[in-house]
């Protein structure tokens, strides 16, 4: 049997109408750019998140961007987020001429550890701390409440990197609802994928919604009228369109994820060497990625590569080891959980596409890896 970690062209044999129909619609209209497939799914993605706005935007790091910028960041100021994540989250602070700023994460959640950011404010650096970015990794919220009561205690704004936590929840309240803003990436892969770039930002600040709105019209109010530079960050209409179809089957799609996962961690279950996601009681985990530890990571890639299931390694080097940001001057060991769980992370299929047999197919062979 073969399984893959995504099978979008499953997926997409599913809603085909739907979204042959959505396609065509544009390309008779030729409403290619933003357009009101575009708005349309702006104002869905906004209200199935309770927040007042959605800008759509051309990809998650174009989101990223335009949210630090948005709120003033740049030469000057530092911006905190965590070492084990996508580059994206720390490209978009380096874009703004910031200095980026790491604290390790939590080893249960792999999410930003409070402890680590507020021992981080408490030194001599904080005073050009503008924003910290928590990242909701592989679907988990970011402890919200803890990073809020920092943000009010050390006066920084919050960007929510969502980028992976479509329809997430912390504290029964979705993300997006935390900070200033929150971004998210539709790259074909994620749990709300696009048929190419895209990517989204909530907010629920009228003047920045405005001020976002304009940045990714390059700091248009009206055609030809500029208030300010901004940058081409606008969202294909085609784009718009998939999303709004696909936006309609998330909940379905996430409950999948989710029976699939408790299903896995029931299974997996006291296997010794193998760590299975934890599940803050305060979070509605989306499991964009089932990621396990095992300190066997490479036999057992190998091992379930050769038995016909897919996996892949989120992320098997932290942000600080990054040829790109040598320069940061870290040392090994300085996020040692971070570092930790790039050695040992790796993720198996767990996309609502499987069927029931797969599904069994994957545990039957987990186990008997171990065994």
């Amino acid at each position: 049997m073969k399984v893959p970690l995504a099978d979008l062209k499953a997926q997409y044999q599913t809603i085909k109408p739907e979204i042959d129909s959505a396609i065509q619609n544009v390309i008779e209209n030729t409403q290619f750019i933003l357009g009101k497939a575009v708005t349309d799914f702006e104002q869905a993605f906004a209200q199935a998140h309770q927040t007042k706005y959605c800008i759509a935007v051309g990809s998650g790091t174009d989101a990223l961007h335009a949210a630090l910028w948005a709120i003033g960041v740049g030469e000057g100021d530092a911006v905190v987020t965590s070492p084990f994540t996508f580059i994206a989250t720390v490209e978009a602070i380096s874009l703004t001429g910031a200095q980026p700023l790491f604290v390790d994460i939590d080893p249960r959640t792999y999410t930003m550890d409070p402890a680590g950011l507020e021992k981080l404010l408490k030194s001599s650096n904080s005073k050009k701390i503008k924003a910290v970015i928590p990242v909701h990794l592989y679907g988990q919220p970011a402890d919200m409440e803890a990073i809020g009561k920092l943000s009010e205690k050390y006066n920084f704004a919050i960007i929510e990197d969502a980028a992976q936590s479509h329809l997430a929840k912390f504290g029964g309240k979705f993300v997006g609802n935390f900070g200033a803003a929150a971004c998210f990436s539709f790259y074909p892969g994620k749990n709300l994928g696009a048929y190419g770039e895209a990517g989204g930002i909530l907010t629920n600040d009228d003047a920045l919604a405005k001020k976002m709105r304009q940045l990714r019209d390059h700091g248009q109010s009206e055609k030809y009228k500029h208030e300010f530079w901004g940058h081409n960050y606008r969202m294909d209409g085609i784009q718009g369109a998939v999303l709004g179809v696909k936006l309609k089957y998330l909940n379905q799609w996430t409950s999948k994820r989710r029976q699939i996962a408790a299903k896995y961690k029931q299974q997996f279950d006291g296997i010794s060497d193998l760590v299975v996601p934890f599940e803050s009681p305060k979070a509605f985990h989306v499991y964009h990625q089932f990621v396990l530890l095992t300190k066997k990571r490479s036999a057992f890639q190998e091992y379930l590569t050769e038995k016909g299931i897919a996996t892949a390694l989120h992320y098997p080097i932290p942000i600080h080891f990054q040829e790109a940001y040598r320069h940061l001057d870290y040392k090994p060991g300085d996020f040692p959980v971070s570092e930790a769980c790039a050695e040992e992370c790796i993720s198996i299929p767990a996309h609502p596409e499987m069927s029931d047999e797969m599904v069994e197919y994957v545990i039957e062979n987990v186990r008997s890896f171990y065994k």
